[in-house]
């Protein structure tokens, strides 16, 4: 850089006009001076540091490191903050993958298996007995068909499904976790923990002052998880209330759940569950009122919100990666996962799908015969293909491969949209279909999705994303290309900070709601109704309120 930087001025060059013609000008720079940083760190930071760092005083290079780690690598919100260090210190139950595979059937009694589990360094494995457990509620919330001689309320989906094991997991993760560890648990031996637990007021007395002395305060989480409780203990529906079997899986737990209380379980089960079951419904209650905010969930993307047309400033990210695009000729791998990333955020933009449904979109070149409805619908995901038509390029997904399929906005029809051929979205589809994901791929097995992580052979053995994986390539994106750096001058919006794909819904939703007022219109490019997006996706102020009615009035204000 700066050999052509001399270049340029030898030669009488405008300041850039030669490095503009590099074929690959988001490369990171190397030589720098990083002492104490490990290599991983090095890394990660080298790509947001300023060219000149290492001619600049400490004090500054100090003070750009601190900056790239809080706001680009960390993000700098308080939950943020508070998040990061929750997950230094592990407590949680993990649950294996035959205790969450619910297309087995339901048993009145826990069956033995050998479970294996992939849980990760971050949780500890349960008990075989615990895991059972686990195993019967979940294919008693997930089964089609309400199992013989029992009573149910609601069904979970598959995202309910790990959604509950891991807050679970949580929870009895706090119960054994040791009392003078870093989380401060209660210190119930592991082998010791059952589900009948649940059914004591006791332990969720104590879960909510651990949940309050840990985050300072509590929140709808809270309630969420009481209503839970309540809901397995609740009569004639509750899972827990119809296992009688578990009473006598009930242990002592010093000054909680006392020998008494164990002999009044097992004497009469369904009493001791409608005592719980009452008591934490009025603590749900209670905490409701008492609940306070920790995470504001547009605290990310507000420099984008409060702009007057949203989706309009987003799409600067997906048209700075498309301007810093790598020569796929010289550069292959870079330009693909260049042309992936763009892809990534146009998608998420025209469609407001959810991060599940995006990541699990399939994907047929032009000229293939798209796949039967039916047979999207048995494997609960859309796909993207040439309609010929609708002589475009277009996404059909079941209704049932969605978290609300059931709602009004659906009426059990599949959602099909054509997209628009914007910024030469086709052309990019086409070359990415055509050669990018190939590149992606490289020797591993094609899942048949169209987005594929980068294939690694030494540490990639499964080319489709999941949930983390693909929340994460979102936020490198974001990262790279869109969190603005006052130190390099690279970054397509002022203030904005690192996040995922499911904050693309709230810009959806407040974009059109800026432009028209309409809350159920908001809804439908967002696939929900109208009382979803008031409540959970919009950002619409008294203030754009009446901007928006006072743009209506102009014109008859000036024509008397």
């Amino acid at each position: 850089m700066r050999a052509i930087a001399f270049i340029e001025r030898r030669y009488g060059l405008g300041e850039g006009e030669l490095r503009r013609l590099l074929p690959y000008q988001r490369r990171g720079y190397y030589g720098h001076q990083l002492p104490g940083l490990t290599a991983s760190e090095r890394r990660r930071i080298s790509s947001h540091l300023p060219e000149d760092f290492n001619d600049r005083p400490v004090t500054e290079q100090d003070q750009i490191i601190s900056w790239v780690r809080t706001v680009i690598l960390g993000g700098s919100t308080p939950y943020r903050r508070y998040q990061r260090n929750a997950q230094s210190f592990a407590y949680a139950v993990g649950f294996s993958a035959e205790a969450c595979d619910t297309s087995m059937p339901y048993s009145l009694k826990p069956k033995k298996f050998e479970p294996h589990f992939t849980v990760g360094v971050d949780r500890v494995p349960a008990p075989a007995a615990l895991d059972a457990e686990m195993a019967d509620l979940l294919r008693f919330k997930a089964s089609e068909i309400t199992p013989l001689r029992l009573n149910r309320s609601g069904v979970w989906g598959e995202a309910s499904v790990q959604q509950r094991a891991a807050h679970i997991g949580l929870l009895f993760g706090a119960l054994t976790a040791h009392p003078d560890g870093p989380a401060k648990g209660l210190g119930v031996p592991l082998e010791k923990i059952s589900f009948a637990m649940l059914a004591h007021p006791g332990i969720w007395a104590w879960y909510l002052q651990w949940r309050r002395a840990r985050r300072g305060f509590l929140t709808l989480w809270e309630a969420d998880m009481l209503l839970l409780g309540g809901a397995l203990t609740r009569e004639p529906t509750g899972w827990l209330r119809q296992s009688p079997h578990l009473a006598g899986r009930m242990p002592e737990v010093p000054n909680i759940i006392t020998r008494e209380d164990v002999s009044r379980a097992q004497a009469d089960w369904e009493a001791y569950c409608d005592q719980a079951c009452a008591k934490l419904c009025a603590w749900a209650s209670d905490v409701k009122r008492v609940a306070k905010i920790h995470r504001d969930p547009f605290e990310a993307i507000l420099p984008v919100l409060e702009s007057d047309t949203p989706v309009q400033v987003y799409a600067r990210i997906p048209a700075e990666v498309l301007r810093t695009l790598p020569d796929r000729r010289r550069y292959p791998v870079a330009a693909a996962e260049a042309t992936r990333s763009c892809l990534m955020l146009k998608l998420g933009l025209h469609t407001g799908l959810r991060q599940r449904n995006l990541r699990e979109l399939r994907a047929s070149k032009r000229g293939a015969k798209p796949t039967p409805m039916t047979q999207l619908e048995s494997l609960r995901c859309g796909e993207l293909g040439w309609d010929e038509d609708k002589n475009g390029w277009t996404i059909r997904i079941p209704a049932a491969a969605f978290k609300n399929g059931r709602s009004s906005y659906f009426a059990d029809r599949p959602y099909i949209l054509r997209l628009p051929d914007t910024g030469g979205l086709y052309t990019h589809i086409e070359l990415y279909l055509a050669k990018h994901r190939a590149v992606l791929l490289s020797t591993a097995s094609d899942p048949g999705t169209l987005f594929v992580k980068t294939v690694k052979r030494l540490t990639t053995k499964d080319a489709s994303y999941d949930s983390t994986t693909f929340y994460m390539a979102w936020r490198e994106v974001v990262q790279r290309y869109g969190v603005f750096n006052p130190y390099t001058g690279k970054g397509a919006i002022k203030g904005l900070l690192p996040h995922g794909p499911h904050n693309v819904r709230d810009i959806l939703a407040t974009h059109i709601l800026k432009r028209t007022g309409s809350f159920e219109q908001a809804g439908y490019a967002i696939q929900d109704t109208a009382a979803t997006v008031a409540r959970h996706y919009s950002r619409f102020l008294p203030g754009d309120k009446a901007a928006f009615i006072s743009r209506l009035l102009e014109t008859d204000w000036a024509t008397p």
